[in-house]
């Protein structure tokens, strides 16, 4: 819910379902910085915002005259043979005119064959290729109009994916599973800690702890464009960008994909994924302040700070 301050500019107000520990929390408005151009980057950097891109725009649901494709599944897969074919059975049928994109990088067993045989393109790579960088391969070699992102070891059933089809075709530009990790537990674990701390320096508290770092997840052809490839590789970073730039980024169906997710081994006792999670996360935080200033836009709440020397 959406309230004005005196000013007229927004104010969030963030609503949290049961299983949060705050039942509401107001956050400091952002305002804006007069004397500030507006962002005028290239392809990898922020886009100028576009009118019109906050409220979106109606997008056909059947394909257009240029191409066939409506819908790209994109699946970064390595040694996920057991898995790929159920995940790729499912992705065929969230529409009728749909590709599926399995990027097969690093694999050791029959990932690439029993992918091709479930009726995927594949792309492999005989090394790994880093953590999300697939992303970004899937989505340059996409021809659909939306691209939805999946991984390939997490069985979705299609009529769970639909939602975020519908709801780019609708107008969004970026759809978010709307599950937030469980925050009920002490200590929190740092990736959901990074996920909520993001949304809310974005000025996007109302996102909780819904992130491009999980899946499923859809863009537009529209939010590619405007923020570029590059930034894929580090989901949390394509996020901010897209807030940044004016797009419409929404949640839509929770699909629980915590509880779906196969338990990584672990190294000295620590999951070695979620240093490289929360790092993408640091970076995309970088990102925004060297964009917006030191508190993201934030205002001090009138509060004078004294920054001289302490006086003896």
């Amino acid at each position: 819910m959406r309230k004005r301050g005196k000013a007229g500019f927004k104010i969030n107000r963030r609503r949290h379902s049961g299983a949060y520990y705050h039942s509401k929390m107001w956050l400091p408005y952002r305002m804006p910085n007069m004397d500030k151009k507006p962002i005028v980057s290239d392809k990898n950097d922020v886009p100028e915002m576009e009118k019109g891109a906050q409220s979106g725009v109606a997008r056909p649901s059947e394909p257009s005259s240029a191409g066939k494709i409506l819908v790209s599944v994109i699946i970064p897969a390595m040694n996920e043979q057991k898995t790929i074919g159920a995940v790729i059975r499912e992705a065929r049928h969230v529409h009728p005119h749909t590709e599926v994109i399995v990027v097969e990088n690093g694999s050791h067993d029959r990932t690439a064959k029993v992918a091709a045989a479930a009726g995927a393109r594949v792309l492999s790579f005989p090394e790994p290729l880093g953590h999300d960088v697939g992303r970004r391969i899937g989505a340059e070699a996409a021809s659909g109009q939306i691209l939805l992102f999946l991984d390939g070891d997490i069985v979705i059933p299609c009529a769970r994916l639909r939602p975020f089809i519908q709801a780019v075709c609708a107008g969004a530009d970026v759809v978010l599973n709307d599950y937030h990790g469980p925050v009920n537990r002490t200590p929190i674990h740092p990736v959901v800690e990074a996920k909520h701390v993001l949304n809310i320096l974005s000025n996007r508290a109302d996102l909780g702890g819904a992130s491009m770092t999980g899946i499923p997840h859809a863009i537009s052809q529209k939010a590619l464009k405007e923020v570029g490839l590059k930034p894929l590789e580090k989901p949390p970073l394509f996020q901010v960008m897209s807030i940044v730039s004016g797009l419409r980024v929404v949640t839509v169906y929770g699909i629980a994909v915590g509880r779906m997710n196969a338990p990584r081994k672990k190294q000295n006792g620590k999951d070695p994924l979620a240093s490289v999670i929360v790092q993408d996360h640091l970076d995309a935080i970088a990102w925004l302040t060297s964009c917006l200033g030191a508190r993201a836009g934030y205002t001090n709440l009138e509060r004078k700070r004294i920054r001289d020397e302490v006086k003896t």
